[in-house]
């Protein structure tokens, strides 16, 4: 006979079924962050296996390995690649950098922030991937996670060294998170992080404010729009300048419009042909709207996308109108935060047909990412030789070696990433008036116009008064060494 305290001491047992729901809940919640693990490495992969092949793009990560050094050492960000003691404030306002900062003192060189970047974009895969899976079912919603990794736009920044947009991307995330789920003082406090990531930012978040109005949300949609114009217009009008030793900001002269003295209006009605050629522009906002199977439309979020591609159309720099680089960067969160809010609205719409192809958005999203792999970065990490030292890897092991640490170098773009972090380096493009540094290395496959010049001799001639005698000239590297 079975007693009451028998009954009561049985362990209980979980039916099969409900064990096997278990089992896919708890997949179903750690799915978006091993796709964000996954992702991050394969950023790291690309990023690191460009800096181990010395094949530098730029100078930015030279300009923010030393802007994030002076917030190590709490100091201002001087970056004196872009002149001697220029603040990185008086060019971009982008405080929000300082994150870096405890890693990098511990961790100093250009591999912490192509790390830390991979990170960053990383977790904006495991924000998209979850409020998918939350609001469109765990096969879609882990979709949309793949397409978003995938995407063109986050393969051309991590392919190009580093940028402070990175620091945008799981902000822009976490909004659209907050957006769909409806949780409006979150929106805010994402929103409000992105007004120090850069000056434009206070543009998207005034749009995110006009987006806000649009479903009526009125109170919080006011409020963004007054304050992302607001801060707009400190930083780039105020801020700025006065960090600025010329006391502008830079950038207005990247904007075309006509010249100088143009009448107005017929500088405005100008503007849509500007936006819409050369046919390059074009191409790009339909391949920013093509990896959203076109659904992005259909939500009133994607307006955070129209002050970027409108900076960049309007831009007199060809770089601003591809799809290479870091300048899509931003636009990829947004997109497919419009995308999961384009399926859900599409999901109840009266037409029939839009209804049928909402619940097909997830897999073309990820067709049409896959597809485009084929030509943009990530094919190359299933290429060798993208592993591969490069073949002057020596040479430029043994020039470094001799510039010793904390020396001045004037240098070019060749390996300015790897003199940065323990060097005060200068660009040899700049005029670096009063400064007399102790070498300057010359990558004679740098990209000089003109057959590239003789290290001591060029020296002298930007140093005047001073001598210098070349100490090396091996592997395409010259190095000249201040003598007096």
């Amino acid at each position: 006979m079975t007693t009451t305290e028998d009954v009561t001491a049985a362990p209980r047992r979980r039916a099969p079924g409900a064990t096997r729901v278990a089992a896919r809940s708890r997949a179903t919640i750690a799915a978006p962050y091993l796709l964000s693990i996954a992702f991050a490495a394969a950023y790291a992969t690309l990023s690191l296996a460009r800096l181990h092949r010395l094949e530098t793009r730029s100078w930015d990560v030279a300009i923010f390995e030393q802007a994030i050094s002076g917030y190590a050492h709490f100091g201002a960000p001087i970056v004196d690649v872009k002149g001697p003691g220029f603040n990185l404030l008086g060019d971009h306002f982008s405080p929000l950098l300082v994150v870096f900062a405890p890693f990098y003192r511990l961790f100093p060189g250009p591999a912490t922030l192509l790390v830390g970047q991979a990170l960053l974009v990383g977790l904006s895969v495991a924000v998209i991937a979850r409020v998918a899976v939350r609001h469109l079912g765990a096969a879609a919603g882990l979709a949309v996670g793949v397409a978003y990794g995938l995407s063109w736009g986050i393969q051309s920044a991590v392919n190009f060294d580093f940028h402070e947009v990175c620091l945008a991307v799981p902000l822009l995330a976490l909004a659209g998170e907050a957006y769909l789920d409806r949780r409006w003082g979150r929106v805010a406090i994402w929103s409000a992080l992105l007004l120090i990531v850069k000056e434009d930012m206070g543009v998207t978040v005034a749009a995110l404010g006009v987006c806000l109005l649009l479903i009526g949300i009125r109170r919080w949609g006011l409020a963004l729009v007054a304050g992302g114009a607001t801060a707009f217009v400190l930083t780039v009008a105020v801020v700025i300048p006065t960090l600025n030793p010329d006391g502008s900001y830079d950038y207005w002269t990247k904007f075309g419009g006509g010249e100088v003295g143009t009448p107005l209006l017929e500088r405005l009605l100008s503007l849509p042909t500007q936006l819409l050629t050369p046919s390059t522009k074009v191409e790009t906002m339909l391949l920013a709207l093509a990896i959203t199977g076109f659904i992005a439309l259909w939500s009133p979020f994607v307006l955070l996308a129209v002050p970027t591609l409108t900076w960049r159309f309007l831009g007199d720099n060809p770089y601003y109108w591809v799809t290479d680089w870091h300048y899509s960067l931003t636009l990829m969160p947004i997109l497919f935060i419009a995308l999961v809010d384009g399926v859900i609205r599409a999901r109840r719409s009266r037409w029939r047909w839009l209804r049928a192809y909402a619940m097909h958005v997830p897999a073309v999203a990820t067709a049409v990412a896959l597809v485009l792999c084929l030509q943009f970065p990530f094919r190359d990490l299933v290429r060798s030789q993208t592993y591969d030292a490069s073949p002057r890897a020596e040479a430029a092991h043994d020039v470094l070696a001799l510039v010793p640490e904390g020396a001045s170098v004037e240098t070019d773009i060749g390996l300015i990433t790897q003199l940065a972090a323990d060097r005060t380096v200068y660009w040899i493009g700049n005029d670096n008036a009063g400064v007399t540094p102790d070498y300057v290395l010359i990558d004679t496959a740098a990209g000089w116009s003109s057959a590239a010049p003789d290290a001591a001799r060029l020296a002298e001639q930007r140093h005047p008064g001073e001598r210098y005698r070349e100490v090396f000239d091996s592997g395409g590297y010259r190095l000249a060494r201040l003598v007096s």
